[in-house]
């Protein structure tokens, strides 16, 4: 298999199938343990920093990662703080380009 964080995301439309609950298992223990999966159809991390400025660098860092994936998660930033939150808004739950994603964004912090 090979790693997640070597994948590219594909394009999704409304006929592409969301994971089921043993394949988001097994996707799950290929990510970092700060990842949390929500009511089955959301990735969801809350990542800590010493300042806002490194928040919005690690935000910017996410950004350039997912505009050239063309999958794109919702992310608050305040002091000290990054949420970031993944899902596959065109089916309403989970793909593999949710922890593709995610992966990606684990490398960031390597």
């Amino acid at each position: 298999m090979m790693e997640l964080a070597a994948q590219r995301c594909e394009a999704c439309t409304g006929d592409t199938p969301v994971l089921t609950s043993q394949e988001i298992d097994a996707l799950r223990a290929q990510i970092d343990d700060g990842w949390s999966v929500v009511d089955g159809h959301m990735l969801v991390r809350h990542l800590r920093f010493k300042d806002f400025r490194s928040a919005f660098a690690r935000a910017s860092q996410i950004a350039d990662v997912a505009e050239s994936e063309g999958h794109h998660p919702e992310m608050t930033i305040g002091w000290g703080h990054l949420d970031v939150e993944l899902t596959t808004h065109a089916v309403s739950g989970l793909t593999n380009n949710d922890f593709i994603l995610a992966a990606k964004i684990d490398a960031l912090a390597a």
